[in-house]
């Protein structure tokens, strides 16, 4: 018997990926692994989509609803989206073709807080959860799953799902095994008892994933990469930006409000992130410890190197090299990496208890701190807003970072408000562009805006915003909050119009 597949009942249930996909059903809702690009079902979803293809050929619909743990791959979101086979999708997502779709409003997609989505599965928001197709690196003889690269929620939907299609993917290192901790003690309300983790490295639940044999219909083995996107480089506008954030920290440390190690940190995916956490290893810290929902190549760095003793997290998102390094020194990392559930990874009451510090990039914020994650010009998302809110409004600092200006500067990034508001002013505490850092925490909106135009706007649209504040202050009726209404958009209507913010 194939080591991989360790149960004699399960192995009898193996069959091509095409077998597996005739076993699935126009409007089914499905729950599918996969977490930025990780630990997603390889082979199932891109034979449904050449089933559904043919069925449309035929003139018969054949559209489901597909939930996973956040973004995925072509193999998955771009193949299912390109045959016109989701008729619903949440709660992240990533691809460009399904992206299109959504905002050319061809299908409905449900952006929310990744913290969310388990329990609302639980409550039965989403309605029954036909089908369960999930990643595994192997199947053990009693029939419980050794996750993959990613955990996400693949807990949830082999407990709710009526049926369960594993892939066993033979490119995910056995090697894993340990790494990672399966929580089954939360309970839907009013029965929820505390979640018994104090620190970022402790292990509170099972190495591996509890799955029910008889639940099981198919399973396919395959011999596949995960999407291993290369990140951007690190860029002079992305290095500033964290210099300013490095600095900031001193500063807390100066006045006592953070220790020498910090507080467990969270961070965003990209070279901005890659870039701070670079930052820290330059600075010359030590002893930190990371509580977050992805691990990317610079935190691989960090503990490489032992600026950070123990990352948590539900996911890896690495680049080819960062897959490469991983795999060599597996050992190593396996023993100060931990994945869990995304209900546990990005738990707000885990996030407050551990005092997080949340770094998260962002696509535009206004001169009061409101924060826009997800849109561009407030009706075209493009992912989605993530795990930010669950660490933005729960952690210990709230960071928003991002270049001043986007699209060779026709765009700023700092703007009278927001075309759509993801974080409110009252989860954000800190701006930082490569212009400066605000820190807005103990201001009022007046004060916050002088603050943001100051630090934190492009010179070139300094003046602009500056202008906009003075007028507000003087013409507008309320002065809490001081806005034009009239124009407090217009910025992104001249972008629309011409491609570029900047008056002619």
């Amino acid at each position: 018997m194939d080591k991989r597949i360790g149960h004699a009942g399960l192995a009898s249930r193996i069959m091509t990926a095409a077998q597996a996909a005739e076993l699935i059903d126009p409007g089914m809702t499905i729950g599918m692994s996969g977490f930025t690009g990780a630990g997603y079902p390889k082979a199932v979803p891109k034979a449904l989509a050449d089933r559904m293809m043919a069925t449309h050929g035929h003139g018969d619909p054949f559209r489901v609803r597909v939930l996973t743990g956040a973004s995925t791959a072509p193999e998955l979101d771009g193949a299912l989206a390109r045959a016109d086979g989701i008729d619903m999708r949440l709660p992240y997502q990533s691809d460009p073709e399904l992206r299109a779709r959504i905002n050319r409003g061809e299908m409905d997609y449900l952006d929310i807080h990744l913290s969310h989505v388990a329990q609302y599965a639980w409550f039965g928001f989403f309605g029954k959860l036909d089908l369960a197709v999930i990643e595994a690196t192997a199947i053990l003889p009693d029939g419980s799953l050794l996750p993959s690269s990613s955990v996400g929620n693949n807990k949830t939907w082999l407990d709710l799902a009526d049926k369960v299609i594993i892939e066993v993917n033979h490119w995910q290192p056995l090697e894993m095994d340990g790494m990672h901790d399966i929580y089954y003690g939360t309970a839907l309300p009013p029965h929820r008892r505390p979640i018994p983790l104090i620190k970022p490295d402790d292990r509170i639940g099972e190495p591996y994933l509890r799955c029910d044999p008889a639940k099981v219909i198919a399973v396919v083995e395959t011999n596949a990469p995960d999407r291993n996107s290369a990140f951007a480089p690190i860029d002079e506008t992305s290095k500033r930006i964290a210099g300013h954030l490095i600095e900031f920290f001193r500063h807390e440390i100066v006045k006592g409000r953070l220790s020498p190690q910090l507080l467990p940190l969270q961070s965003g995916v990209g070279n901005i992130a890659n870039a701070v956490l670079a930052g820290l290893q330059e600075g010359g810290f030590s002893g930190l410890t990371a509580y977050t929902e992805v691990i990317q190549d610079g935190m691989l760095d960090l503990l490489a190197n032992g600026v950070v003793s123990s990352a948590s997290a539900t996911s890896f998102s690495l680049s080819p090299a960062g897959i490469e390094r991983f795999l060599a020194d597996i050992e190593f990392f396996r023993k100060r990496i931990i994945l869990r559930t995304q209900e546990i990874s990005n738990h707000p009451e885990l996030v407050r208890r551990l005092g997080c510090i949340a770094m998260n990039g962002m696509v535009e914020a206004d001169i009061y701190g409101n924060v826009n994650s997800t849109h561009v010009a407030g009706t075209s998302i493009i992912n989605g807003i993530g795990g930010s809110g669950d660490f933005a409004r729960n952690g210990f600092l709230s960071c928003f970072l991002t270049p001043s200006t986007a699209k060779n500067g026709a765009i700023s990034c700092l703007v009278p408000m927001v075309s759509h508001v993801d974080h409110t002013e009252h989860d954000v505490a800190v701006l930082v562009t490569e212009q400066g850092l605000a820190d807005l925490r103990g201001l009022s909106p007046r004060q916050r805006a002088k603050v943001i135009i100051e630090r934190c706007a492009h010179p070139t649209y300094r003046p602009l915003l500056q202008d906009y504040f003075e007028r507000a202050l003087r013409d507008s009726r309320g002065k809490h909050t001081p806005h034009l209404l009239a124009e407090a958009l217009a910025w992104h209507e001249r972008f629309l119009e011409t491609g570029d913010m900047r008056p002619k």
